[in-house]
């Protein structure tokens, strides 16, 4: 199922975790149906290679920020893309912005529950994605949208160099 931005949904939460993993198997098969010269009917629908690249390739978009909200989910690609993401890395200050020692719960209290932008983007995260309704709220207390995870991540390397294998001149 798609909802209406285009986005292929299983579930509420972190749903691209699904999206990224559908997307790998999706691109890894089009490479194995152009090596072998394979398609097949779904249906009415002739299935190529191309089919389903084709098909990764509007996911990959729209992670990327083709995307009703204009919003790219991966930290630091594109002009616009999450500020507030659910990770204690990225939601403190580096030590050389903030010398000062802090314990966990400080840190914690300080600098989770603060509007702020993340003081250190981690660069090239994928977080969990928007809702339903192609909303993300960018709010870094609501997990399940806006954290990433390296089942997200690992899930959407295939995909993209196998993309830009294909899309190369």
């Amino acid at each position: 199922m798609k909802n209406a931005g285009g986005l292929m949904f299983k579930l509420a939460e972190s749903n691209l975790q699904y999206v990224t993993s559908i997307t790998f198997l999706l691109s890894t098969y089009a490479k194995y149906m152009s090596a072998s010269k394979y398609t097949f009917n779904c249906g009415n629908v002739r299935v190529s290679s191309s089919t389903l690249r084709n098909l990764a390739k509007q996911q990959v978009d729209y992670i990327l920020g083709e995307n009703p909200l204009k919003m790219s989910y991966m930290v630091g690609f594109g002009a616009n893309f999450p500020k507030r993401i659910h990770h204690r890395g990225s939601s403190i200050p580096s030590k050389a912005s903030h010398p000062q020692a802090f314990g966990c719960d400080n840190g914690f209290q300080s600098f989770f529950y603060t509007s702020n932008p993340n003081p250190n983007p981690l660069i090239g995260a994928i977080v969990g994605g928007p809702n339903q309704n192609d909303g993300f709220p960018d709010d870094r207390t609501d997990y399940s949208h806006s954290e990433p995870a390296t089942y997200i991540n690992a899930a959407i390397v295939g995909p993209l160099a196998y993309l830009a294998g294909s899309y190369s001149s």
